[in-house]
Parts: C-alpha cells; structure tokens; sequence
C-alpha cells in the first residue's frame, strides 16, 4: 500500500492551494477514503471524508464551506481543494482510508502566512 500526498507549500491567508494523493496496492474505488491534518502537539484531526463513489463528504466544522473534497477513481487519486485559507490551517496534511490503516504516507505540509 502506497498512499502519496502532494500539492502543499507556503501560501498568504486568503489563498488557496490543491491537495492530492495517489493511491496504490488498495482498491481505492470501493474505500471511503478520507484528508487528515496533524499540527505540533496537537492530535491528528479528520479534515474531511468521501464515499466510495464520491456522492458523499463530510467535512470538520473548521473547513466547512472552505475546503472541497473529491475523487477520481479512474486515476486512483483523491484530492482536496483549500480555499479561502487560514493560518489555523498550518498543518502537516495526510490521506488515508476513514477508517484509518496502518499505511501512511510522508504527507504534504501547509503553511499558511498571516
């Protein structure tokens, strides 16, 4: 299992960035797959979710209506568009299945300037 996270940097408050993760060695198409975030002492936080066939997302109340969640099964590949950003949202962001396994991937970090 190989989960990869790419899109993040340094970016001004306002700004906006695109998050993505490619997946492999699962069947992404059938997992509800899901964006985490983990800032310094703090505990990993559930970002936002997706169903399988990306009908369905869920979002933490922090980044309701700033962030979008969504998948292209085709591509194996799941991504989370950030707008409208924060510097609360300064974070070490990562992908893995809603209910998360074993296999993490070396994330993608997000600084958001103030």
């Amino acid at each position: 299992v190989q989960l990869v996270e790419s899109g993040g940097g340094l970016v001004q408050a306002g700004g906006s960035l695109r998050l993505s993760c490619a997946a492999s060695g699962i069947t992404f198409s059938i997992k509800r797959m899901a964006w985490y975030r983990r800032t310094p002492g703090k505990q990993r936080e559930l970002v936002a979710s997706i169903s399988s066939g990306g009908g369905g997302a869920n979002y933490a109340d922090s980044v309701k209506g700033r962030f979008t969640i969504s998948r292209d099964n085709a591509k194996n590949t799941m991504y989370l568009q950030m707008n409208s950003l924060k510097p609360e949202d300064t974070a070490v962001y990562y992908c893995n299945e809603f209910v998360p396994t074993e296999y993490w991937g070396q994330g993608t970090q997000v600084t958001v300037s103030s």
